[in-house]
């Protein structure tokens, strides 16, 4: 199925919803790695948490979301921008086969930072004291923006690797029994089932869930595994150490190799490649 992210709102509640299901772009991100299947599961429903996030914000720029903590997965990552295109990695110190999300994640926390184009970058915090990642987001949801929110997150990197998500959040209120409305929706939308999560058509998911209720669906927007590693930004990050270490690089292996921890490109540099940097008295400006 097509990776997309959908915006919908009910009509007579003040309750906003997003669908978002990455299939290929979670292939994408942990297809040349060697992550465990618990790891691997968490990048997924990490990469749908940050699809679900960056359209809840009205404004051009990027996000990260981060998990960090000092159990065995102790960083979890992904980038993305307003127009969904996302990247993600994982760094991994230990064993992690058979360990739940908070024996993986050990005593941590999560941060979502904000970079604006135009404005000044933000970032918040919540500690990482919940047992799933949906627990962890609807605990930041709750602490920093004081908005009642539910999240579902899917991802299963068996066999063919799927990743899906449900959030649900509400609107400034103006309804007495709105907390009791939006304890409904939620109620039903903890039904949800991770197969229809993953196979179903959205206009077929929510008519399930909420064919009582008015849904409003708005157009879908597509959702892309996109890495911004480059042979010129490989360059530019070497342009920061003395030339009389890269020469010294060099002369022990004959090249400099670099992998992207993201896409795991390749770059290798032989001294050709690099006679700018060391010629050049003024590198660390290219």
């Amino acid at each position: 199925m097509t990776d997309q992210l959908q915006r919908f709102i009910f009509d007579d509640y003040q309750i906003r919803g997003e669908i978002a299901r990455a299939h290929n772009s979670f292939n994408e991100i942990i297809k040349k790695h060697d992550y465990s299947p618990e790891v691997a599961n968490i990048v997924g429903e990490l990469l749908i948490a940050t699809s679900l996030l960056t359209a809840t914000l009205k404004f051009a720029g990027k996000i990260a979301v981060q998990l960090q903590g000092d159990g065995p997965l102790n960083l979890a990552v992904i980038n993305a921008n307003q127009d969904q295109e996302l990247r993600g990695t994982a760094r991994i110190a230990g064993e992690t086969q058979g360990l739940s999300f908070k024996q993986l994640i050990g005593k941590g926390h999560l941060m979502i930072t904000v970079t604006p184009d135009n404005g000044e970058r933000y970032q918040g915090i919540v500690e990482l004291s919940k047992d799933s990642l949906s627990e962890c987001l609807e605990d930041y949801f709750a602490q920093s923006e004081q908005l009642p929110t539910r999240i579902i997150l899917h991802a299963s990197s068996a066999d063919k690797p799927q990743a899906a998500g449900l959030l649900l959040q509400t609107l400034p209120a103006v309804h007495e029994d709105h907390n009791e409305q939006f304890q409904h929706v939620s109620a039903l939308a903890s039904t949800v089932k991770e197969e229809e999560l993953y196979t179903l058509e959205n206009e077929e998911l929510l008519h399930r869930l909420y064919h009582q209720e008015t849904v409003r669906l708005f157009d879908a927007t597509p959702i892309t595994f996109k890495c911004s590693c480059s042979q010129e930004r490989c360059l530019s990050s070497l342009a920061s150490i003395a030339p009389e270490e890269i020469l010294e690089m060099l002369k022990e292996k004959g090249a400099i190799d670099m992998r992207c921890e993201y896409c795991a490109t390749d770059y290798h540099f032989e001294v050709d490649d690099l006679k700018i940097l060391l010629t050049d008295p003024h590198n660390t400006q290219h």
